[in-house]
């Protein structure tokens, strides 16, 4: 009997939900992705600030799929989808496919500026994380053997490019290894003094967030010494550092407009990206439109127009609710994809599809040692409070129990000692003088 053929692109929390939905169907299912591990991408940025080991906030995908007889996992990289022939083209040939679903997330996006990313690299995979924590530990120990002051304060000026929650939880880590982490460790220079500034071109951060969270959450970003710079959209960004340039105010009536907005120049080494996403590029390969960020314009049950058998979550995936598109995060893609599957189940047996309806369960940001804000429901909290609460949900979202226990070793370490024992830079280039 030849059972229908089901293919995952993407082994993110989109596509290993979508798995495990499928767990005990009587069909064939492949997943497919270039890494060979599944990654807690909220926990990414303790890896790039020296908390955290790679291997703490990543599974191998065939290890957590292990048990799940009808799944086949491949190590390729997808480089089209031939819609019409109902195949997946990979770097050694074509999957066919009876359903497909799409789960590919989002790259970086530069707004335009492609040479942007080498001199300030995002933060989306394991390979950028530890790019990330290589420059950073490293503009220390370049300062440290730099006898001129201003080359000195170059390297010990970090610009971190974005105010969402990326952004904040970045800038909140770094203050924390400057303050704390490396105070000790250098004799010609002092950790303590660099100067961290956090970068957003729109006048608040976490603009999702309500308005006493966000101010709170500034709050702890200038206690622990982050200066923060909103309204002020990043023009350029070269080896000497970063330009912004702030919008020219409105005019009151009977005056005349400004002639130009104000620009400034930031001097800094290290830059370190957090704003723009796009779509996986994948997304173009199917040959419907796109919105404006390379999202496919879903049906409310996710199937692509014009394809039903081919389904979109996650950030690849444009999908309106309540008259506002959901937005990027993990817990739209684990619930995108356990819809998805169901929907795969119920086409199999000739029942019709179900919308996807997204349950909201919050949002939440850590900022710094025993602070995070937390916009959960009808329950909207900051400080150390919301900061416990941010631990345990994410230790109970990790893979795997050694995962969980080896971050709560971390970070019980980390909070009684201020230590963050992963500060290993690996890579043998120091930065250029």
């Amino acid at each position: 009997m030849n059972l229908p053929h089901v293919v995952i692109v993407g082994g993110g929390f989109g596509g290993l939900f979508a798995a495990r939905a499928l767990r005990g169907a009587d069909i064939r299912v492949t997943l497919i992705d270039r890494h060979n591990y599944h990654l807690f991408q909220p926990l990414l940025y303790q890896v790039a600030t020296a908390a955290l080991s790679p291997g703490d906030v990543a599974s191998p995908i065939r290890w957590v799929l292990r048990h799940q007889k009808n799944v086949r996992v491949l190590l390729a990289d997808v480089q089209a989808i031939d819609a019409a022939r109902r195949q997946v083209v990979i770097d050694s040939g074509t999957i066919s496919y009876d359903y497909l679903i799409v789960a590919t997330g989002a790259a970086h996006s530069y707004f335009g500026h492609p040479e942007w990313a080498a001199r300030a690299p995002g933060l989306k995979t394991l390979d950028d994380a530890l790019e990330m924590r290589r420059r950073v530990l490293l503009a220390f120990e370049a300062a440290e053997r730099e006898s001129d002051p201003d080359r000195q304060r170059r390297y010990l000026t970090f610009v971190i490019v974005g105010g969402g929650p990326t952004g904040v939880e970045l800038a909140g880590a770094l203050a924390e290894i400057a303050r704390h982490s490396l105070r000790q460790d250098f004799r010609n220079i002092r950790p303590e003094s660099a100067r961290i500034i956090l970068v957003e071109g729109g006048p608040h951060l976490l603009a999702a967030f309500p308005d006493h969270l966000r101010t709170a959450a500034r709050k702890s970003l200038e206690r622990l010494g982050v200066d923060v710079l909103t309204g002020a959209i990043v023009t350029d960004i070269d080896a000497d550092g970063v330009v912004w340039a702030s919008p020219s105010a409105k005019a009151l009536p009977g005056q005349a407009a400004p002639s130009a907005s104000h620009v400034e120049r930031i001097e800094a080494h290290t830059v370190l990206w957090a704003a723009g996403v796009a779509a996986s590029p994948l997304a173009k390969s199917l040959g419907v439109p796109l919105d404006r960020v390379g999202r496919v314009s879903a049906e409310p049950t996710l199937q692509v127009p014009g394809h039903p058998e081919i389904f979109v979550i996650g950030d690849v995936c444009a999908l309106q609710q309540d008259g506002k598109l959901l937005p990027g995060v993990s817990q739209v893609a684990m619930q995108g994809g356990a819809q998805a599957a169901r929907n795969i189940l119920r086409a199999i047996r000739g029942e019709a599809p179900v919308p996807f309806r997204y349950r909201d369960y919050g949002m939440m940001a850590v900022i710094g040692r025993g602070s995070a804000v937390a916009d959960i429901g009808p329950l909207e909290m900051s400080g150390f409070f919301a900061w416990v609460f941010w631990l345990f949900l994410h230790i109970f979202w990790l893979i795997g129990f050694r995962n969980r226990l080896a971050v709560l070793g971390e970070w019980a370490w980390s909070y009684v000692t201020l230590q963050r024992r992963v500060r290993l830079i690996t890579g043998e280039k120091l930065p250029p003088q």
